[in-house]
């Protein structure tokens, strides 16, 4: 029987509406997406395409050394919930955290992505240790190490999500006793060719991740900053894009916390914000599309910068 597309995109819409997301809700998202990635209304027909089309390359999960906060991002997000929406719908096919195999089984499912004809793209959440032959971060038996060494570079495309992935985060700060290091350093220090696109934050905006993931299979790789960081989600700095920033243009600074003028919510410079340093997009999706560090109170702490446990510190001082 001829094989039928349409029929295959109807295929993911009714299983979709199967889990309580309609056409709605999900043309809602694609729109989303479109408007994150900076396209006009009608591109979200584009992204309702790349997401349900069945030739689209398998997408391969891999936890290394992280805390797991950018999965939960992912599945926490909301308008619809993320889970029922994306998972299934960008054909990942591994990740070990919300996968239901385990054992064998889960490395059977590996392989039989990563040997996809249509190839698969690799995400990487977490930094990966290599002190000692990388024996300081181990998972089913093979480290952390050999698995990026074995997957990463057979990718069409590696997404580094989380500032541990993208520049080495936690685990590579000072005194970073296992030699943690994001995913481009790692291939720079292997010799490999490989580049990973830095989905960079602490966690990062889930829609960055999808954006990246829509962007590459509509338009291949996108426009890239010096940090390997796609341009339309960190292409303008927290510092321009603040709803504080009026209130910094006309020195209106919180001296404190619980200060009144903090209440009034007057521009957090001085107890630490370093906005105007960092390039992100929090400010204008922001989490759950609800709220974002600046907007319920705390100060931006650059998390998605390289090395930020290092050089944002002090948080709560002023860095000037």
């Amino acid at each position: 029987m001829k094989f039928s597309l349409g029929l295959a995109r109807e295929g993911a819409m009714e299983r979709l509406a199967s889990q309580g997301v309609s056409r709605r809700d999900f043309m809602k998202f694609c729109a989303a997406v479109a408007a994150v990635m900076g396209m006009e209304a009608s591109f979200a027909k584009q992204v309702e395409a790349a997401l349900t089309d069945p030739r689209r390359p398998s997408v391969v999960y891999f936890h290394f050394a992280e805390c797991t906060g950018c999965t939960m991002a992912v599945v926490r997000t909301v308008n619809p919930y993320i889970d029922e929406l994306i998972l299934d719908t960008i054909s990942l096919d591994f990740m070990k955290t919300l996968m239901a195999a385990a054992g064998n089984a889960a490395k059977a499912a590996l392989e039989q992505a990563v040997t996809s004809p249509y190839g698969y793209i690799a995400v990487a959440e977490g930094a990966i240790p290599v002190k000692d032959n990388g024996i300081y971060g181990m998972s089913g038996g093979q480290t952390m190490l050999d698995t990026a060494k074995k997957y990463l570079p057979k990718a069409q495309a590696v997404i580094a999500i989380g500032d541990c992935a993208s520049f080495g985060g936690v685990q590579a700060a000072a005194p970073n006793p296992t030699q943690a290091m994001g995913v481009n350093e790692l291939m720079k220090h292997l010799g490999l060719p490989t580049q990973a696109i830095n989905i960079a934050g602490c966690p990062p905006h889930p829609y960055n991740f999808v954006g990246t993931v829509v962007h590459l299979l509509t338009k291949g790789m996108p426009e890239l900053d010096g940090l390997n960081r796609p341009k339309m989600f960190y292409g303008e700095s927290v510092h321009d894009l603040c709803e504080r920033w009026h209130h910094f243009s006309n020195y209106e600074l919180a001296p404190s916390f619980d200060s009144e003028e903090a209440k009034k919510g007057w521009c957090l410079f001085e107890v630490g914000c370093k906005g105007m340093f960092v390039d992100n997009n929090c400010p204008k999706i922001k989490y759950n599309q609800t709220n974002w560090c600046v907007q319920a109170g705390h100060p931006c702490i650059g998390c998605s910068e390289p090395n930020f446990w290092d050089k944002m510190k002090p948080f709560y001082e002023r860095i000037f």
